[in-house]
């Protein structure tokens, strides 16, 4: 195509190469078409009259050299301020006196008050030895296994710590670490054992200086007399003792290379702790024994001859002794599960706890179990005793053994113990969540057996048959055969999930929902039946269960306040009845009728399980729940609790009720008396007014107006107390006797006696 004018088209090319297009660049690989690079179209080479600021586009596209010139400048001002920051800091620190927080490492355990020292969790044993008395090998173990480079590094190895680093990034088992010898004896010395910044910056300082002014041969001492090793050892001489029962200047290469492994982290290397902990020191020990190889110290047919040594086992620590090392225990053990602290932060992190334990209520619970205890044949018999504050969950006291030094098992957390007739009050929870008044009748007649519900034979305490009964009277007297007809009623589920809603772990041994759970095949602590009643005498409010109420500590970064943890069970109104049934157990003709000695409203249940192979009370007032149980335990094995204290048999009205009696009224002397809340009356107007007639074999019914709050039950006159039986002793008033029970065998006529007794209420 022609133009009007005859000359061809300018090309695009023409066009791009015009210098009238600015910032563009032209053919010679200037800009604005010059060949010499200067600026504003200048093309011969002066430069212009006036300068234009550059874009910040220009400054980025500056030619490699400008950046290098440009890094060069930053980095160098960077290294200045560095080196005259470092300058500084190595001036301004000093080096401290030896750590003035070595008594606050000492873990406390305080009483509620924060005030009263309850126990020292943990037990510091150090002793300093000289280096000469370390075997050579040994040290050498040490080295090899935390600082290789110690004999040439300054104190601090940058190499050390990129190793570190490295093996962080790809993820590998980090075994040497990044602080030298000389960085843990400064920190462990002289320093805390907090994680920041600035203390760690302060740390490698004092590195330097130290390893300035001291040798290598007194930084290794002072580094093997304070490092800790676990097992409350701090330094190599307690170590030794503590692992392998020797003095440090009598250990092999290999037992150095057992203390040195786990004096890295000694809850993941002390085999005492459990299969992933030998697993552990068995790879660091290689590890160890290996460096040894590397550097020359020890040869390789040595190396291939030496095994992993045998360690002896942890011995309990000496500060937990007596009952309150039981105390001491469960706390080290809530710290671990609940704060995640480790063996190192608990044994040396200076921790300040103080705990729900009340001084006044732990005295009377170790008095109180002193007193009562049974004194003659009872070998192998424990008692346990939990008291929980209802609607807060603090364990105000617990007994879980005579000492802790003999049996590092304990009564109160530990055992796992037959429930009896402590689990009735869960049926009658359920109950009344159906709607079932506790004045409803039922058949309280000896034996009970129903094919249907594949039962052979179940018996009352002596073979009694009471007829029918209301629930009320069913709970003061402990019915068997009542209870396990109310289970078939309203369903075993049932009865387990109020259970569980009140406060029994759903993970309890033998926590089934078979018809019988009622009579409590279940084997909780007594622990978890203190904090299940105490949710009963909230009136229907669950809390978690505590010891721990506040930790802090000036050497490591804790800082805890525990908040109770409560939620609503059941309803009030369902417990105010189940109250009211209990209640009826610490009265007149109850099982627990002693319990009036206390002095203030109470309730409560007795339990006798299967073979009398545990007895309980567990009783409560509106301001504590305390559980009380004893039992047999032969090496292992479960045992009846027959002729012990002068008794033939135990129950529940025994031993544990006067344990209960005593413990209560120390507990809560001076306690203002508190009423419990008034009967609901679930389902009262659903319940017959006239109750049927007994069976013809069954003693004479009751006959108070079920529509009427019966009174509380008494004894007939003709026959004797429901707890009793023609051949077994009387319950203690106080301390438990051994004299018989008058009164005629209470076996109806025309029913077998060979049956085997049933368990006591």
């Amino acid at each position: 195509m022609s133009t009007s004018s005859g000359q061809q088209p300018e090309s695009r090319a023409a066009r791009r190469a015009t210098p009238s297009a600015p910032n563009r660049r032209s053919p010679n690989g200037t800009r604005n078409g010059t060949r010499n690079g200067t600026r504003n179209g200048a093309g011969n080479g002066n430069r212009p009259t006036t300068r234009q600021r550059r874009s910040f586009g220009e400054w980025l596209r500056a030619p490699w050299k400008v950046w290098l010139k440009r890094l060069g400048i930053t980095a160098a001002t960077a290294f200045t301020l560095a080196l005259i920051g470092a300058v500084f800091a190595f001036l301004a620190v000093d080096i401290p006196d030896a750590n003035a927080l070595a008594e606050a490492q000492t873990t406390i355990v305080y009483y509620d008050d924060g005030k009263t020292e309850l126990a020292r969790i943990a037990e510091l044993n150090r002793e300093s030895i000289p280096l000469a008395s370390v075997p050579k090998p040994v040290q050498q173990a040490v080295i090899a296994a935390e600082d290789r480079d110690f004999y040439s590094n300054s104190g601090v190895s940058p190499s050390g710590i990129g190793r570190s680093i490295w093996q962080a990034l790809k993820g590998s088992d980090v075994q040497g670490g990044g602080s030298t010898i000389t960085q843990q004896y400064v920190k462990n010395y002289f320093l805390t054992q907090d994680r920041t910044i600035d203390r760690k910056l302060r740390e490698m300082i004092i590195a330097i200086k130290i390893d300035r002014d001291l040798s290598k041969d007194q930084i290794l001492e002072g580094y093997l007399n304070t490092i800790y090793y676990g097992r409350g050892a701090y330094g190599i001489q307690a170590a030794a003792k503590a692992y392998f029962n020797k003095d440090a200047s009598a250990l092999n290469v290999s037992e150095g290379a057992v203390l040195a492994s786990v004096m890295n982290a000694p809850s993941l290397f002390d085999p005492a702790l459990g299969e992933k902990q030998k697993t552990n020191l068995a790879n660091r020990w290689t590890y160890v024994m290996d460096g040894m190889v590397s550097m020359g110290a020890l040869s390789a047919a040595d190396r291939a001859a030496a095994k992993l040594p045998e360690i002896q086992a942890k011995a309990p620590s000496r500060a937990l002794s007596g009952p309150t090392g039981y105390l001491a225990a469960a706390v080290r053990q809530e710290l671990a599960t609940k704060l995640k602290l480790s063996s190192e932060d608990i044994d040396r992190g200076g921790l300040r706890i103080t705990t729900t334990i009340n001084k006044k209520a732990q005295d009377a619970a170790v008095a109180s179990v002193d007193k009562n205890f049974p004194k003659a044949n009872a070998t192998d018999v424990y008692a346990g005793l939990v008291a929980v504050r209802p609607g807060d969950g603090a364990v105000v006291a617990m007994y879980g053994g005579a000492d802790y030094q003999k049996r590092q098992f304990s009564a109160a957390t530990d055992a796992k113990i037959p429930a009896g007739s402590t689990f009735k009050p869960f049926a009658l929870i359920a109950a009344l969540q159906q709607g079932i008044s506790t004045k409803s009748t039922i058949d309280g007649s000896s034996p009970l057996r129903d094919k249907a519900l594949g039962i052979d034979r179940i018996e009352n305490e002596g073979g009694r048959s009471y007829g029918t009964v209301d629930l009320r009277r069913a709970t003061a007297s402990s019915i068997n055969t009542a209870f396990v007809r109310l289970n078939a009623k309203i369903g075993a589920q049932a009865t387990r999930d109020a259970a569980v809603a009140a406060g029994i772990p759903d993970s309890t041994l033998g926590l089934g929902t078979e018809i019988t759970n009622v009579l409590g095949n279940a084997s909780p602590r007594v622990y978890d039946v203190a904090n299940a009643y105490a949710t009963i005498a909230a009136e229907g409010r669950r809390a978690t269960p505590y010891l721990v109420k506040r930790v802090t500590s000036p050497a490591i970064d804790v800082d805890f306040t525990a908040q109770p943890n409560v939620v609503d069970a059941f309803g009030k109104d369902v417990a105010a009845d189940v109250i009211d049934a209990m209640q009826a157990v610490t009265a007149n003709g109850g099982t627990g009728a002693r319990a009036q000695q206390i002095g203030r409203p109470s309730a409560g249940k007795t339990g006798t399980s299967e073979e009398r192979k545990s007895v309980w009370f567990s009783g409560y007032t509106p301001q504590l729940a305390t559980s009380v149980a004893m039992y047999k335990d032969v090496n292992g094995t479960p045992a009846p609790l027959t002729g012990i204290g002068g008794l033939d048999e135990l129950s529940g009205n025994s031993f544990p009720l006067s344990i209960w009696i005593d413990f209560m009224k120390g507990a809560l002397d001076g306690e203002q008396k508190v009423d419990f809340p008034k009967r609901a009356g679930i389902g009262d107007d659903k319940v017959r007014t006239v109750a049927p007639p007994a069976p013809a074999t069954s003693a004479p019914a009751v006959t108070t107006d079920p529509t009427q709050a019966p009174p509380a039950p008494t004894v007939e006159p003709t026959v004797p107390a429901p707890t009793q039986t023609p051949t077994k002793t009387v319950g203690p008033t106080t301390q438990p006797t051994a004299t018989k029970p008058g009164g005629k065998p209470t076996t109806p006529p025309g029913q077998s006696t060979a049956t085997a007794p049933a368990p006591a209420p």
